[in-house]
């Protein structure tokens, strides 16, 4: 099986979308990680969740896991006040991720090998029409494993 036939559409934001929007997206759709595409619908990152929380936490617990413990939840601030005002692009550049990105005649396998290298739980699929390349689904490691699970 291709990139192609085991795409889904998957959300995607732009990285001058508002990042509070974002969030609430990914948030909301409970989705593995943000793929975030340029104004020409090329990837730009994919941010698996685990990334995008680091910006809930602060510096010096990420640091010092035993100073995590000593924090209550009502001590971290508040994510809405640290996205206010911030696009997409500047609130992951720290926690972005090169975007793992296949043509769509990509084999399972290779994908699989793909997201393993590069620990990322979502790969986007992309066609190129001669013009310009864009994205046009996603492949996500849950639809992987069925995948590979229905083979046996």
């Amino acid at each position: 099986m291709r990139a192609y036939d085991l795409a889904d559409p998957y959300p995607w934001v732009t990285t001058d979308d508002d990042a509070m929007t974002a969030a609430r997206l990914f948030a909301k759709r409970r989705l593995p990680a943000l793929l975030v595409v340029d104004p020409e619908e090329r990837p730009y990152a994919v941010v698996p969740g685990s990334q995008l929380l680091r910006a809930a936490v602060p510096d010096f617990a990420l640091n010092e896991p035993v100073l995590a413990d000593l924090l209550r939840d009502d001590h971290v601030e508040l994510l809405a006040e640290k996205l206010h005002g911030l696009t997409v692009a500047q609130w992951i550049p720290r926690h972005g991720t090169v975007p793992a990105v296949v043509g769509r005649d990509t084999s399972a396998v290779r994908i699989a090998a793909l997201m393993a290298r590069t620990h990322t739980p979502l790969v986007a699929v992309v066609e190129n029409d001669g013009e310009r390349t864009r994205t046009v689904g996603a492949v996500t490691a849950a639809r992987l494993m069925e995948y590979f699970l229905a083979q046996g």
